[in-house]
C-alpha cells in the first residue's frame, strides 16, 4: 500500500474515531433528555428557582455544545491508541463520568429529587475533574476542552442547590 493510501485511510479511521465520539457523548445527552423533557413544562416550571436560573431554552443547546465537545476530547485521546494503559484508563473514566451524568438527569428530572441529584451532582463533579486530569496525561487539548464542562456543572450544582433550598 502506498503511502497516499494509507494517510486516506488513517484519515477515514480518524473520522469514524471523532464521530463515533461524539456520537457516544451525544447519547448520554439523549438519554438524559429522555428524562428531562417531560419534567421542563410541568414539574420543572413549577418549582421554585433561583434568581439567576437561565430559561428553560438555554440547556438544550449549551448541553449539545457540552456533549460534542466531550466527544472531542474522548477523540483526542482515543486516537492515541488503545494499545496504550493510559488511553484506556482515561477513556474508562470518561465513561464513568458519562454515566454519572446521564444519571443526574434520571434523579433530578426523573424521579424529581433534587436534594438526591444534589449528592449525585458531587460524584459527578469529581468525575469529571478526574476525567480532566486523566486527559491531561493524554492528551493535554483534551484537558482543556472539558473546561466548559466542568464550569457549567458548577453552576449547575449551585442551581440544583438553590433549588433543593427553595423547594
Amino acid at each position: 500500500m502506498g503511502r497516499k493510501a494509507l494517510m486516506n485511510r488513517m484519515k477515514i479511521h480518524n473520522t469514524l474515531k471523532l464521530v463515533s465520539a461524539i456520537g457516544i457523548s451525544e447519547l448520554a445527552g439523549i438519554i438524559g433528555s429522555v428524562f428531562t423533557m417531560p419534567s421542563v413544562t410541568s414539574w420543572y416550571a413549577e418549582i421554585a428557582k433561583p434568581v439567576i436560573n437561565p430559561p428553560a431554552w438555554v440547556f438544550g443547546p449549551v448541553w449539545t455544545t457540552l456533549f460534542a465537545l466531550m466527544g472531542v476530547a474522548a477523540f483526542l485521546v482515543w486516537r492515541k491508541g488503545l494499545k496504550r494503559r493510559d488511553v484506556k484508563i482515561a477513556l474508562s473514566i470518561f465513561i464513568g463520568q458519562l454515566i454519572f451524568n446521564t444519571l443526574w438527569s434520571i434523579i433530578f428530572f426523573g424521579l424529581h429529587s433534587p436534594g438526591g441529584a444534589l449528592v449525585e451532582i458531587v460524584f459527578l463533579w469529581f468525575a469529571i475533574a478526574a476525567t480532566i486530569i486523566a486527559f491531561a496525561k493524554v492528551s493535554k487539548p483534551a484537558a482543556w476542552i472539558l473546561a466548559p464542562y466542568i464550569l457549567w456543572v458548577s453552576f449547575a450544582a449551585y442551581l440544583n442547590y438553590s433549588i433543593w433550598i427553595l423547594n
